[in-house]
């Protein structure tokens, strides 16, 4: 697997659907020592998965790590992901997210919010007008 760019766009999020292949974006990560990121396939349904654990020397601030937690809470309130969603504060999961464009919109969203840049995160999942 080719090393991912930190922030990954979201065209170069991995599809980490199947075990090998999540073993293998898994092992990718630790390998460069970047924050996993994928989407899954889950049935019609699909998943973002973030894990700061694959990058021991990557610190996420609290300003972002409360960004990332409100734009969870909101897409939990909207019903567009299952509120059995998991907000980190290392791990990161968003079930149910309707299709494979929006799960990779979000998954870039998040990883660049995980890297400090809270841009993405705020035009994926806008604060109630």
């Amino acid at each position: 697997m080719q090393p991912l760019p930190t922030p990954c766009p979201a065209d170069r999020i991995p599809d980490a659907t199947g075990l090998d292949a999540f073993r293998s974006v898994c092992q990718a990560a630790k390998d460069q020592r970047v924050v996993f990121i994928a989407v899954e396939r889950q049935g019609l349904r699909w998943a973002v998965k973030a894990d700061a654990l694959t990058a021991p020397q990557h610190t996420i601030d609290t300003t972002v790590y409360d960004a990332v937690r409100e734009a969870v809470i909101r897409l939990i309130r909207s019903h567009e992901i299952r509120p059995d969603s998991s907000a980190g504060p290392v791990y990161f999961v968003l079930h149910d997210v309707d299709n494979e464009p929006r799960a990779r919109e979000l998954a870039a969203a998040l990883h660049a919010a995980l890297y400090g840049d809270l841009e993405l995160l705020t035009l994926a999942v806008p604060h109630a007008s």
